[in-house]
């Protein structure tokens, strides 16, 4: 009996140990450049109510057609991060998951959704201006599923003095001969709204779809600005988007760009993305640490 009661002790003052933090889904911002208010949710570490710090941000950008909502939904961010948190595997952060639409985080080129003007311009100001973050480009990273995982890269890339790291899962990244090769419904249903509408076969090959096609940018940047952002690539080996992560791959490689790329068993799925976030948070941990 003695030995129950020892246990449940233990265990009671594990739980009370355990710190939670903060979820707050759906705030709003109003943005200029979109005309319209844009949701965001946010997690906040479990002192930070309590403390007078400043944080590094973490921002975390959701999948097609999904919103600020589907990481903590379907991914469990929070809790993820709560445990892993509590574990000490990884440092107190800020999350932020922003609603993107279908922009594919990106401007659009008939110039109607300026989601990466709206994102560099207005959101990360608001975000440093509404919380108490460490706004250092060694203080923030960015990380994201599929057309997350291309709007990661697309905003470390373009501007890689604001981040130090960038972790794309299953990065919505395409070769050349499958854009081209890209059925005409899948395109106009995919990548209308931000490239154009009607295009087919090398139509679609735009100077503003190469401004923001990842290989491209790869191809046409320095290595010097590639190597001021550290990367964590990672793609299931049965994902329908593996050529294209498997060519960025080989394209840093070509520019000797230090990366670490990851290639394990799973698809296009949540289940893929839950355990890769983990990851991801040591990942970005170790980019914050000085």
């Amino acid at each position: 009996m003695k030995h129950i009661f020892t246990l449940l002790f233990a265990v009671s003052a594990a739980a009370l140990c355990a710190q939670q933090g903060t979820l707050k889904e759906s705030l709003k911002v109003k943005s200029t450049m979109l005309g319209q208010e844009v949701e965001y949710s946010i997690y906040l570490p479990s002192d930070y109510e309590t403390s007078s710090r400043r944080y590094p941000v973490l921002y975390l950008l959701h999948g097609f057609t999904d919103d600020e909502t589907a990481w903590a939904q379907f991914g469990e961010a929070h809790l993820i991060a709560d445990r892993m948190a509590n574990s000490g595997e990884m440092a107190s952060m800020l999350i932020v998951m922003p609603d993107a639409g279908v922009s594919w985080y990106v401007n659009s080129a008939d110039g109607k959704v300026k989601y990466e003007d709206f994102f560099i311009k207005e959101f990360i100001p608001f975000v440093d201006k509404t919380y108490r973050t460490r706004s250092a480009k060694e203080s923030r990273a960015i990380a994201g599923l599929s057309m997350g995982g291309h709007g990661s890269l697309i905003m470390a890339m373009k501007h890689p003095e604001l981040f130090v790291a960038a972790a794309p899962l299953s990065a919505g990244i395409f070769t050349e001969e499958e854009v081209l090769d890209m059925p005409d419904e899948a395109w106009e249903n995919v990548f209308a709204k931000p490239y154009g509408a009607g295009l087919k076969g090398k139509e679609r090959l735009t100077p503003h779809l190469f401004q923001n096609w990842i290989l491209k940018i790869v191809e046409n940047a320095s290595a010097d600005d590639l190597k001021k952002v550290r990367y964590y690539i990672d793609c299931g080996d049965k994902d329908f988007l593996i050529k294209g992560n498997m060519a960025l791959h080989a394209a840093l490689i070509d520019k000797k760009v230090p990366h670490e790329f990851r290639v394990r068993g799973g698809e296009h799925n949540w289940e893929y993305w839950r355990t890769a976030l983990p990851e991801v948070l040591k990942f970005v941990s170790q980019s914050f640490r000085r």
